[in-house]
């Protein structure tokens, strides 16, 4: 449950204690809001995990799914489900973490889920879908490709699988809409009704009525960075494409809520950075890195200096056959030397990372994504693996181990 990595002398830490333990998606808050404690998730319910001293208190019994943990409150945002008159019905709920006490919020009807709670924690975002075909085929609405099975082969064939799904699911344009759901009236309001795949909710970590989701599919065939207004104003594209087969996604907030972050390749599976976003200016910031550092998902640090990678395998879309690390990059901005003979107002600001390896991850099935990030000190990177057989979740210090 501890060792020092033999390839990068960074210290390993397992923090969960049952098999089959899962830490949050990588642009999920999981953390209490003094930064304390986490939670992870399993097949026996939620967990919070003390990051100071690893204890691991069990939450919530029974399958649940983790919403995201209140960046306010603290409290714990859930999707349960209870037979109710012989039918099985969905409910989002919350728990205080410290007196335990939940309270149901939302009924969701079928068709509509909930995947943030905004930075006040006033109001739930989420989508409806409006479609006539259900129980005649699946549709991938996430989470679903870290719980593959662990055997490679098995897990190639259903990657394909994924692939030929996100093909049809585009395809079909179900009507969809965006919501939300005011906590404090109970109304709920509806923006953006379109037949495009809506999807990674994400509400900004300090304006609470400022969301950024995506247009779901695969990513050469999308414009696929947005944000709106939760009264359906300001619509706007993110990352606006200038070359076929350039593809943006895997977005995530910076910690102050001023820069959206994304991986972006230019074109696809050729040339690779992890490029921002300031909402207030426009300002473009892009950081170049190399094939091998190419990760699942990227993530940056509570101050905003340091960036993170989970890396990839082979059989993904960077072909990386060095690639199975978690990684550390240092952001370097590269000097302009223009001397004001030009505007540069308009021109995307570029840098490059300078990789620092953390663990080897060589024993490590992607099918299970690391989903790598900061802790709130910065002290450790967590992620979640199948290294060691079961899923579990573990930290690496940032700090290399003296004599290391």
């Amino acid at each position: 449950t501890e060792w020092i990595d033999p390839d990068t002398g960074h210290r390993v830490i397992q923090l969960s204690r049952e098999p089959g333990s899962e830490s949050l998606y990588f642009n999920l808050n999981p953390f209490t809001p003094d930064g304390r404690k986490m939670v992870i998730t399993a097949s026996s319910g939620i967990s919070l995990v003390n990051l100071q001293t690893h204890e691991v208190e069990k939450i919530i019994e029974g399958r649940a799914h983790v919403i995201m943990v209140g960046h306010k409150t603290g409290q714990i945002y859930f999707v349960t489900s209870k037979i109710e008159n012989g039918a099985t019905n969905r409910f989002v709920c919350a728990i205080d973490p410290k007196t335990k006490a939940v309270r149901e919020i939302l009924k969701l009807p079928r068709g509509q889920e909930v995947s943030t709670v905004n930075a006040d924690e006033t109001m739930l975002g989420g989508t409806i879908i409006e479609r006539t075909d259900w129980g005649t085929n699946r549709d991938f609405f996430g989470g679903g490709p870290n719980r593959r099975t662990s055997d490679p082969q098995s897990a190639n064939i259903q990657r394909g699988k994924k692939g030929q799904m996100m093909e049809q699911r585009l395809a079909k344009r179900y009507p969809m809409e965006l919501f939300f759901y005011n906590l404090k009236t109970g109304k709920t309001k509806k923006v953006n009704r379109c037949t495009d795949w809506l999807g990674h909710l994400q509400f900004s970590p300090t304006d609470p009525d400022l969301l950024l989701f995506c247009h779901e599919g695969p990513w050469h065939k999308v414009d696929r960075i947005w944000t709106i207004r939760t009264d359906g104003s300001h619509l706007k594209l993110i990352h606006q494409r200038a070359m076929i087969m350039e593809i943006a996604g895997h977005e995530f907030w910076s910690a102050d809520g001023k820069t959206i972050w994304y991986d972006l390749q230019t074109p696809r599976g050729e040339d690779f950075w992890v490029a921002g976003c300031n909402i207030s200016t426009g300002e473009r910031t892009w950081y170049h890195l190399q094939r091998d550092e190419w990760s699942v998902h990227f993530n940056v640090s509570p101050d905003g200096t340091l960036f993170s990678g989970d890396g990839g395998d082979e059989h993904m879309v960077a072909h990386a056959d060095k690639g199975k690390w978690i990684y550390l990059f240092h952001p370097e901005l590269l000097a302009d030397r223009s001397a004001g003979n030009i505007d540069t107002s308009k021109l995307i600001q570029t840098g490059v990372f300078h990789s620092e390896k953390l663990v080897n991850m060589a024993k490590h099935d992607y099918a299970l994504e690391p989903n790598a990030m900061f802790s709130p000190d910065m002290k450790w990177i967590i992620f979640r693996s199948n290294l060691s057989g079961s899923n579990h979740v573990y930290a690496v210090e940032l700090k290399k181990t003296e004599g290391k």
